[in-house]
């Protein structure tokens, strides 16, 4: 298939296309991207959907304006880190140490329970995404609205919600693996 093909099935939505295109033949591309970009594990199907939408933007405006000076894989691979860095720059800084949960002012079973938060932070920090973390910590311990944590994440709510359910997932695989380990 010539670059001409591919950014004009791009341009019409084939989804055929479009899904060989992002999770077949450029999968080892944007992993490379990826793991050059980010110091921490992201989700594949979450970032290559994200890079998706933007060039779907304003009537697949970026697309339209390929110029075919280079293959379609060399821009791309361009764009993708200069995308992706700008992603980075953007997401929720999960650097610190700290944790925004203290419980204050709200009666909760932690208070009652002192090793449940000890225990919640442990897992938090087997977790390899920290990125789900912060999702979790804000959507269901600060009891962030959805709308506002996309926002302030600069992605849909609805991104958000897929986001939600793959922490949710994996805390839970951590929690039942922490279980047979320790037997509690």
């Amino acid at each position: 298939m010539t670059d001409q093909e591919i950014i004009k099935g791009l341009i019409n939505r084939d989804n055929h296309l479009t899904e060989d295109f992002f999770f077949v033949k450029c999968r080892p591309l944007f992993f490379s991207v990826m793991r050059l970009v980010f110091d921490y594990e992201v989700e594949y199907d979450e970032m290559v959907n994200e890079l998706y939408v933007y060039l779907m933007e304003d009537d697949a405006s970026k697309l339209r304006n390929f110029q075919y000076r280079s293959s379609v894989y060399q821009w791309l691979k361009i764009l993708a880190i200069r995308f992706f860095i700008k992603k980075r720059a953007r997401m929720i800084d999960d650097s610190t140490q700290d944790t925004p949960y203290n419980g204050q002012g709200q009666e909760s079973d932690m208070q009652t329970e002192p090793s449940a938060e000890y225990d919640i932070e442990r897992l938090f920090e087997a977790m390899p995404s920290k990125r789900y973390v912060q999702v979790i910590r804000r959507l269901i311990l600060e009891d962030c609205e959805p709308e506002i944590l996309a926002q302030e994440m600069n992605i849909t709510t609805a991104n958000l919600y897929n986001i939600k359910r793959r922490s949710m997932a994996q805390l839970t695989r951590i929690a039942l693996n922490d279980i047979k380990k320790y037997g509690k």
